[in-house]
């Protein structure tokens, strides 16, 4: 399984200079595990950077994790969609009140995009993730609902030549408490977790920058390591940074990540290529 980060920042992208060396683009990953097919989870501004090999493609998957802007603000600007013929497949997380196309339809459509959803020339498919596990060219994946406000999915991807890819980009698993503990089939996110060869995480802010941000959906870096060891993850990729958070700030804030941990901790940066 090959995943390239193409987008890891939260909220907005960072245009500054200064963000060069981790990226400003928001949240999106490539998964490649089987030919002429892809999987990208969400589709914030960093989707882009899937389209340069959109050519060799016949389908691509999009899990979105959910609806928030940052997380779906590169979908009308991603090329493929726009190649007649492609298979493309959204996938995102189930509503009581109203189906993916339609939740869609309110960013991909007049007066805030040009282009509707039924115009795409591609061959589009929307799915309501199932809570549960199903399959994709290379991949099983097993989605479920992790605490974030709204309807908000983490996705699990095994390959089917082995290795494990947990993607909880939004997640707070210490809300309420302030710390993750208890029993860790009570933790959101722990069994999708579990034994991951690679987790990339939330790691917004600080444990100063926590307090003043509970509820909001997203963990600290300490919280997110917590999470991890519980988890017994072999690898922490936090992510879903700051978009305040300079090159200098995030330097410092992974400088002791990880020290004395049972785990490798590397921050996520745009381009960072993984082989799973």
């Amino acid at each position: 399984m090959n995943v390239i980060l193409r987008g890891v920042r939260g909220s907005l992208p960072s245009p500054r200079p200064e963000t060069a060396r981790y990226g400003g683009n928001t949240s999106c990953v490539e998964v490649r595990a089987a030919p002429g097919c892809i999987a990208v989870l969400d589709a914030g501004t960093g989707i882009r950077g899937v389209d340069d090999k959109a050519s060799e493609l016949r389908r691509i998957d999009v899990l979105l994790s959910h609806l928030h802007m940052d997380h779906i603000l590169g979908l009308g600007f991603f090329r493929p969609l726009y190649q007649p013929g492609l298979e493309v497949h959204l996938w995102g997380p189930p509503s009581t009140t109203q189906s993916l196309h339609a939740r869609l339809t309110r960013y991909l459509s007049p007066p805030l995009f040009p282009v509707r959803l039924r115009d795409l020339p591609c061959r589009l498919e929307l799915h309501d993730a199932p809570r549960g596990s199903f399959e994709l060219p290379g991949l099983r994946v097993t989605a479920d609902l992790v605490c974030h406000p709204g309807p908000t999915l983490g996705y699990r991807l095994e390959g089917n030549g082995g290795g494990v890819l947990t993607y909880l980009s939004d997640h707070e698993p210490a809300l309420g408490t302030g710390a993750v503990s208890g029993p860790p089939e009570w933790v959101s996110g722990y069994d999708l977790a579990r034994g991951a060869d690679v987790l990339i995480h939330d790691a917004q802010y600080t444990d100063d920058e926590y307090p003043a941000h509970v509820g909001w959906g997203h963990s600290s870096v300490n919280h997110a390591i917590a999470f991890a060891e519980l988890a017994g993850v072999g690898c922490l990729v936090p992510f879903h940074h700051d978009p305040d958070h300079e090159d200098q700030a995030l330097d410092a804030m992974y400088a002791s990540a990880g020290r004395g941990r049972s785990l490798e901790v590397a921050p996520a940066r745009e381009g960072t290529e993984l082989e799973i």
